[in-house]
């Protein structure tokens, strides 16, 4: 089903009246089907680093223009929109406190608990994982096992470009509150994010652990300790500074995950 459906995808992307036939609509459904269910996936890891199935992102795009505006109420609140809500919480083993909100088409782990927070479609939240008070996950971000987002934390979607990379947050993450993470940054596993850290993707990501500064963008080593700095930059009307990312230390992944996270907070005393 996959093949054809990839197939019939990529032709309707090209041309949008094939939309209309009732096989191609049906490629479309059964993908998101796919997706609501993790089934499928937009990225997944490969070798070192992460494979973005463009095909994917696509029939979530042209899942819009198939789907109608419709009217839904939970009590005496109302919703009108293109994209239901999910639901069956309790066959999924999730546990959605009011006010969460994620729409179909995201992917859930069972073991996933959400606070008042929102996942958007094409979405993944793998086991385990804490969505803390006023999260939001965007569109097709990949977040993995018994990762902690932290009140009010941001994680950017994306879906077009097509070629363009979701963000990535890998397991046993701690994402400090209030964190922005955006543009395709990757956070890697284990990586401890303290309060308030912005990473998109022209952001400085400057390891200053040891002798000298290294410079780097887009990706948070694995178990990396990291924290707001800034950095000077000039312009035509002087010198200013500008928000970079600072990679202050290791978290140790020999030992227990919970007690190596409460002592690389300690450590190197990271606010979350």
């Amino acid at each position: 089903m996959t093949d054809d459906a990839r197939a019939r995808i990529e032709q309707a992307w090209e041309d949008r009246s094939l939309l209309q036939a009732e096989e191609t609509a049906a490629a479309v459904r059964g993908v998101i089907s796919k997706l609501d269910s993790g089934e499928l996936r937009v990225a997944e890891p490969s070798g070192e680093g992460w494979i973005t199935h463009e095909w994917i992102k696509k029939a979530v795009i042209l899942y819009f223009p198939l789907s109608h505006m419709e009217t839904t109420s939970a009590g005496p609140m109302e919703f009108h929109d293109k994209i239901p809500l999910k639901s069956h919480y309790a066959r999924l083993g999730v546990r959605a406190v009011p006010h969460a909100v994620a729409r179909y088409g995201s992917y859930l782990a069972p073991g996933v608990i959400l606070m008042p927070s929102y996942i958007n479609i094409g979405a993944r939240v793998d086991r385990g994982t804490m969505v803390d008070t006023w999260v939001t996950v965007g569109s097709c971000a990949q977040v993995g096992r018994e990762v902690h987002l932290s009140g009010g934390v941001g994680v950017g979607g994306v879906l077009e470009p097509v070629q363009a990379s979701p963000v990535i947050i890998e397991d046993h993450c701690f994402i400090g509150s209030r964190c922005i993470i955006v543009e395709g940054v990757r956070i890697g596993t284990g990586a401890v994010l303290g309060a308030g850290v912005v990473l998109t993707a022209s952001t400085r990501i400057v390891d200053v652990s040891g002798p000298q500064a290294v410079e780097s963008k887009r990706f948070i080593p694995p178990w990396s300790v990291v924290i707001p700095g800034t950095l000077p930059k000039r312009f035509p009307a002087g010198e200013y500074h500008v928000p970079c990312a600072l990679v202050i230390g290791k978290r140790k992944a020999s030992t227990d995950m919970k007690t190596s996270l409460n002592n690389a907070l300690r450590e190197f005393d990271v606010p979350v």
